[in-house]
């Protein structure tokens, strides 16, 4: 055979070789993940049309030793015709054991998760176009942490050398990086949205970039987010907890009377840090003082006034079975105001799912990994995981595992040298009025401790009608969108794709 036969004969061979793709190359689980799917769109948003590319995929983690030790799930919507410098958000939940197909589908993202009517009916979702998502005024990249979503770990076993406040966030960044790397996305203001957890992700992940990365974050917004473990987490047994906790319990009560009113909700504010604070703080109220004092917590909460009692006014354990018991209901820490029917009527604990996190929103799941496989043409047979329990259950706080250590957690510190260290970050905190699992108050007690001298036109916290995930609400997801275009002005290479 002549080497001009030969060399057509390998040519032929090559060319009918099977094609290797790199989910193919990888180990374990890892493959289960295709290769990234990019896809073009166009439809109705902030009041024009706006054509975008969607790409699902994933980034690659290796070892020291250059094997691939996991994969980060992610899905980037990038609108065409934006200046070269449009700024690129990067979005997670938190949990910790949460994907990111709440606040995707949720909130940002171009298509959202229709609950009907009442928000609230999480049997018959419809899938439609957002009208308000923050492809608006930003680029976005919403992030899947190991363990959720499609993000694993080639061994199973070494998924939990992730479930640590470092490792997660130290992640977080690389994938970051590797995106802005492949993408060429240096010259982009970078911004951190964080829901619940992933607002305290956010801090950390925006240190971990800064460290480890070389990149500076613009600015962040946190959404419902723990930033003081100590303030939450000791509500039932310190008073300044409690106070904190008590404006949320207020405004539940108003909602589920259908009186809630601003002004109403700023005396409760006044009330819990002055007469509430004051009483739980000291010797317990005897006589009449105490029967007015009980008396006025009752009325305010909605919770029966022997109940209030009983717990000589510390509520964080007494509202939910007793909030609306005479009518057989329970409430969701997750939204307050949000009654349903009681599993247990006979318990004196709540021992049922919660009927926000474990009910209606779950849909986010289901809906989520149908939307990547028709519209975004990623198709793969791992199942897609929305909360991961066993991610929150082993987590490790730095002291530890188990909700003792979460008290040691805190991001205070992490704001402030944020603040200090970068004159233009830029810092929206937004929560909903009835949530217990974060409850506002916290915040705005974090914030205002704050040296004025680096909240001063850098900081604000926004508070929506609505529990932990306010934005199910139409009304209120647009009045937050309308804020977070407000809080991305502030910078001038904010620019909005033409």
């Amino acid at each position: 055979m002549s080497f001009r036969s030969a060399a057509i004969l390998f040519a032929l061979l090559a060319l009918a070789a099977p094609v290797v793709s790199n989910a193919q190359e990888r180990p374990g689980v890892l493959k289960l993940l295709p290769s990234d799917s990019v896809t073009q769109h166009e439809q109705n948003i902030g009041g024009r049309r706006l054509a975008y590319t969607a790409t699902a995929g994933t980034l690659d983690l290796f070892g020291q030793d250059g094997a691939r030790t996991g994969a980060i799930f992610y899905t980037a919507y990038t609108a065409k015709g934006g200046a070269e410098n449009r700024p690129i958000t990067f979005a997670f939940n938190g949990g910790p054991g949460a994907a990111s197909a709440f606040l995707h589908l949720g909130l940002v993202g171009p298509r959202i998760l229709d609950f009907g009517p009442q928000a609230r009916d999480g049997a018959n979702v419809k899938l439609v176009d957002n009208p308000q998502s923050w492809l608006d005024f930003t680029d976005l990249v919403l992030i899947d942490p190991i363990g959720t979503g499609w993000s694993r770990t080639a061994k199973a076993d070494d998924a939990s050398n992730y479930y640590n406040v470092n490792a997660d966030a130290q992640s977080i960044a690389k994938a970051i990086a590797l995106y802005v790397a492949h993408k060429n996305r240096s010259g982009s203001q970078k911004y951190l949205l964080g829901e619940s957890y992933g607002g305290f992700r956010a801090a950390k992940v925006a240190a971990a970039l800064r460290q480890s990365q070389g990149i500076i974050i613009a600015g962040a917004v946190m959404l419902s987010p723990l930033l003081e473990g100590q303030l939450m987490f000791n509500a039932d047994r310190f008073a300044l907890g409690a106070a904190l906790e008590f404006p949320s319990l207020a405004a539940a009560e108003a909602e589920r009377r259908k009186t809630f009113d601003e002004k109403a909700q700023r005396d409760a504010e006044k009330f819990a840090l002055g007469e509430y604070l004051t009483t739980l703080a000291g010797p317990a109220p005897a006589g009449d003082a105490a029967k007015a004092f009980y008396g006025k917590v009752s009325t305010m909460t909605g919770i029966p006034e022997d109940v209030v009692t009983r717990n000589r006014g510390f509520l964080g354990n007494a509202f939910a079975k007793n909030s609306a018991k005479q009518q057989g209901e329970v409430m969701s820490p997750y939204d307050a105001s949000f009654a349903t029917p009681d599993p247990y009527p006979e318990s004196d604990s709540d021992r049922g799912d919660d009927a926000v996190l474990d009910g209606f929103t779950r849909a986010y799941g289901g809906a989520f990994a149908d939307y990547a496989r028709n519209e975004l043409g990623f198709r793969t047979e791992m199942t897609y995981t929305l909360l991961e329990s066993d991610v929150s259950r082993q987590w490790e706080w730095g002291g530890g595992h188990g909700s003792g250590s979460r008290l040691q957690a805190s991001i205070t510190d992490d704001i402030r040298e944020l603040l200090g260290s970068n004159p233009s970050f830029h810092l929206l905190i937004a929560h909903g009025y009835s949530d217990i699992v974060t409850p506002y108050g916290v915040s705005r007690y974090v914030v205002d401790h704050l040296p004025e001298s680096l909240t001063r036109g850098r900081v604000s916290l926004d508070v929506y009608r609505g529990g932990h995930m306010f934005y199910t609400n139409a009304q209120a997801r647009a009045a937050f969108t309308a804020d977070a275009k407000a809080f991305y002005g502030q910078h001038p290479a904010a620019q909005i794709a033409e």
